[in-house]
């Protein structure tokens, strides 16, 4: 079970670099998109000026959608909503951390659903993202983890950033075509996503997201190597989240196994 960091539970050299990186997780970029409070994150409106992962999350599991080693000593546990123009400008970060770190087996990216797809005074602020999402789930359905992540790349290459209000016609034209574009048969893809069968999973993935005190996407949980969890709220820069990462990596222990499975 991983842990929330909590004061006298890690020996002083361990809190001397936990805390190197809080600090540099904690720099926000001005450079992105703007929102509502500035801390580049995407919110439904009531919820604008809560703190992110005020609660633990739920552990790692098989059913989760993982990119590299999932025996990593470092997790990111992503947040993630396919209508967030933050998700966007951010997910190019996280495929550059992966191509440099997940060879080596020391570092995992686990995507998890938040689709703003439910109603805050009275609309909708991301209409199209429970369909989004149950693409997302009927691309891993037919071709594994590398089609989830395929289509996520592909999805926020293409996705503009004002897309969140495109009509919901054309936005599933879109879906089509990014299947297609991943390799997807478009039959078995259209059964699936017709078929509805997710709705439910995303539903409660959304919820969990609620209850572990998720307030908006993107929202990284880096998961370090004791079990700490460490909230990196909003599109951050890949050199902070290097800088992170190689301060956690010292504090990996020696011989610790980093094979990378094949996805």
């Amino acid at each position: 079970m991983t842990k929330r960091i909590t004061s006298g539970a890690l020996s002083l050299p361990s809190a001397i670099v936990i805390a190197a990186a809080l600090i540099a997780i904690a720099i926000i970029f001005i450079n992105k998109p703007t929102n509502t409070d500035g801390t580049g994150i995407n919110r439904p409106g009531e919820n604008s000026n809560k703190p992110a992962a005020s609660v633990g999350i739920a552990p790692v599991t098989i059913d989760d959608h993982i990119l590299g080693n999932p025996n990593a000593p470092i997790k990111l546990i992503e947040y993630s909503d396919l209508s967030c123009p933050y998700c966007k400008l951010f997910n190019p970060t996280l495929e550059q951390i992966m191509n440099t770190y997940g060879p080596t087996g020391k570092v995992a990216w686990i995507y998890r659903h938040f689709p703003l797809f439910k109603p805050v005074d009275g609309t909708i602020p991301h209409p199209n993202s429970l369909l989004q999402a149950e693409a997302l789930e009927c691309s891993a359905k037919l071709g594994g983890n590398t089609s989830f992540f395929a289509f996520e790349k592909k999805w926020f290459e293409i996705f503009p950033d004002d897309g969140a209000g495109r009509n919901a016609t054309l936005d599933r034209e879109v879906i089509d075509n990014v299947a297609r574009n991943v390799g997807l048969d478009p039959v078995s893809f259209n059964d699936c996503l017709s078929s509805g069968r997710f709705k439910s999973k995303i539903e409660k993935a959304y919820d969990d997201g609620l209850k572990a005190g998720i307030t908006g996407t993107p929202l990284t949980i880096i998961v370090t190597p004791s079990g700490n969890q460490i909230p990196l709220v909003g599109s951050q820069t890949y050199s902070i989240l290097k800088t992170t990462i190689d301060t956690l990596i010292t504090t990996i222990p020696a011989g610790s196994a980093t094979t990378t499975p094949a996805n």
